[in-house]
């Protein structure tokens, strides 16, 4: 639970009303002139209602070149930014041949294998030439080759389960996998801060839907016994059947899912545990198993575990992985296996290649070096951040790092101060958070240097201090001597 310190909770609250007050009195005048010009919609309704997209227009508008800004290089510690400009106030965005080489802070490049791998890409590129980008057909139809079943093989294994199912989408795993499991007359419990994927897949399975506390294991204790007490509505049925959703790394916190708490209370219910990994596989644990790993749960108590190829295996696409009844089952019903084109063939490549180097099967230690330096450089930054007086969430171990900004100004000011001094963060805000809970996401990468980490906290420092983003007080600058101790090393 985050605690917005009350003053900067005020000053959020008051800019947040200037903006909606001048947003609106703006759309009333633009309502008063737009009465006497010719309406050209012929008899249709407006596709876009003046309420519908108020947010988008009178907020988001006005810091759009924060956003989706293109590279123009592979997302490596460093890339290249596009330039871009605007002529009408930040409505349309034109880009320009200019590139700036950037400190990249923004991506999910946790292992370093989004750019260039001595190991990786050259075998991906020899399964490009010999399966082409894409098999043009679903799994059921002609679009399952040798590549894929290794690659099936090669997850299961990997994450400690006797079988897998991968697609083509990191999103659709969670949307598409959902309503499968479960339809109406079953209970989904999901940790409050579940992403959008979860979330619209509980949606989409007709399931009874409840909330726990994020991240409280007696909450969601509380909501199972409550649950089973009352059954399903209005008939008190008991439920057919209960899933508890939670993530391993919740990526809008950086923070850790307490897994062996959770995974007690589902037994002692008997419910079943859905498990997203999409940001902890590959990132942490000895050999990059992820959260289970890491904290000493069997990956028996798991029954579905679902992760992404997007993170740290430098790819794209999602996996399930449990029971070979589980699996088969799929295999039969999810829609994203029958219907959708299968995963690329380079880009499965892609990630067994990188599974290798992690396991050390590539005949070197290049993987257990890349998850030392991951965790290495993740401890670092956030111990640095913190001292330098932000307010960072996140757990020990975890290379996602918020800086909350909180004030609608501060967030382009952040944003752009930093793509001045060669620095490219991603800022977050609504509806990806909730409206006042505005921050600034930092990914470490095992590819950033010690160097590269001094050079951004000095920046983020400095900017921290001109944008007034800074809620607690800095621990004492150290003497000289450490800080050249610490440049050094």
């Amino acid at each position: 639970m985050i605690k917005i310190p009350y003053l900067t909770a005020l000053t959020t609250h008051f800019s947040y009303g200037l903006l909606f007050a001048f947003g609106h009195l703006r759309d009333f005048f633009r309502k008063i002139f737009d009465w006497w010009r010719t309406n050209n919609l012929q008899g249709y309704a407006p596709i876009c209602l003046d309420f519908e997209d108020f947010y988008t227009r009178r907020l988001y508008l006005r810091a759009q070149d924060c956003f989706g800004r293109p590279i123009s290089s592979a997302p490596d510690a460093w890339f290249d930014v596009v330039e871009r400009y605007s002529n009408d106030n930040n409505k349309t965005l034109k880009r320009t041949e200019k590139r700036t080489r950037c400190l990249n802070l923004g991506s999910y490049n946790y292992l370093g294998f989004a750019a260039s791998d001595e190991y990786c890409t050259p075998r991906a590129i020899d399964s490009l030439k010999k399966f082409s980008t894409s098999t043009c057909s679903s799994r059921v139809d002609g679009g399952t080759i040798t590549v894929h079943t290794e690659l099936e093989e090669c997850v299961a294994n990997y994450v400690g389960k006797p079988a897998a199912i991968v697609f083509g989408m990191g999103y659709v795993t969670n949307s598409a996998i959902l309503p499968v499991l479960i339809g109406k007359g079953g209970l989904i419990i999901s940790d409050s801060l579940n992403h959008n994927s979860i979330v619209n897949g509980a949606r989409g399975s007709g399931a009874t839907i409840r909330v726990f506390q994020h991240n409280t294991p007696s909450h969601l204790e509380k909501v199972l016994r409550e649950q089973i007490a009352e059954g399903q509505p209005r008939t008190h049925r008991p439920w057919k059947k209960i899933i508890v959703v939670v993530e391993g790394f919740y990526s809008m916190e950086g923070e850790i899912c307490p897994l062996p708490e959770i995974v007690a209370v589902c037994k002692k219910y008997k419910a079943y545990v859905y498990l997203d990994e999409a940001h902890s596989i590959g990132a942490v644990g000895k050999t990059g198993r992820g959260v289970c790993e890491l904290l000493g749960v069997d990956t028996a108590d798991v029954d579905i575990m679902m992760g992404t190829f997007t993170k740290s295996f430098g790819s794209c696409g999602g996996y399930i992985a449990g029971s070979k009844e589980l699996i088969q089952y799929l295999k039969y019903t999810c829609p994203a296996h029958l219907y959708a084109t299968s995963i690329s063939p380079a880009a499965a490549q892609q990630i067994i290649s990188a599974i290798k180097v992690i396991l050390g099967e590539d005949g070197s230690s290049r993987g257990a070096q890349k998850l030392a330096r991951i965790r290495e450089n993740s401890n670092f930054f956030r111990s640095e951040l913190q001292k330098m007086g932000f307010e960072v969430l996140g757990d020990n171990d975890s290379p996602i790092m918020p800086i909350m900004l909180y004030n609608p100004a501060k967030i382009p000011a952040f944003s752009r101060e930093c793509l001045k001094q060669n620095v490219a963060v991603v800022t977050l805000t609504f509806p990806a958070t909730p409206l006042l809970l505005a921050r600034a996401r930092i990914c470490i990468s095992a590819s950033h240097t010690r160097e590269d980490l001094i050079k951004a906290l000095e920046v983020i420092s400095q900017i921290g201090d001109l944008v007034g983003i800074k809620y607690f007080p800095a621990e004492p600058k150290r003497q000289q001597h450490e800080k050249e101790m610490i440049k050094l090393e």
